[in-house]
């Protein structure tokens, strides 16, 4: 194996491996903004916990974020939580970065 292949290997291994990492945190994204949501909707901690698995199985869907935000949206709406598209975006990226950090922390 010449050095180049070795290097591509390399940056595929890396990339693969992100990817992983990638998808791992929006999986704990999803079950945190579940759990977040399930609290603000009023749901004891076992109901809680079963939409924020309901939100993980989202993930498997090509656009994911975006059908997790339009549920929050419509539980919201439904149960009389006030809370706009905007906050729920943004509690989604803190969600993120704080599974981002809890996974490369290996939690």
């Amino acid at each position: 194996m010449s050095a180049f292949d070795e290097r591509e290997d390399s940056f595929e291994k890396k990339f693969m491996h992100e990817e992983e990492l990638h998808f791992r945190a929006e999986a704990r994204r999803n079950k945190l903004i579940g759990l977040w949501a399930g609290k603000k909707l009023g749901k004891n901690d076992a109901d809680a916990l079963a939409y924020a698995e309901e939100l993980v199985a989202t993930e498997t869907s090509a656009n994911a974020s975006e059908l997790i935000v339009l549920r929050l949206l419509k539980d919201f709406t439904a149960a009389g939580v006030d809370q706009s598209e905007h906050q729920i975006r943004r509690t989604m990226d803190e969600m993120l970065a704080t599974a981002t950090e809890q996974i490369k922390g290996g939690k």
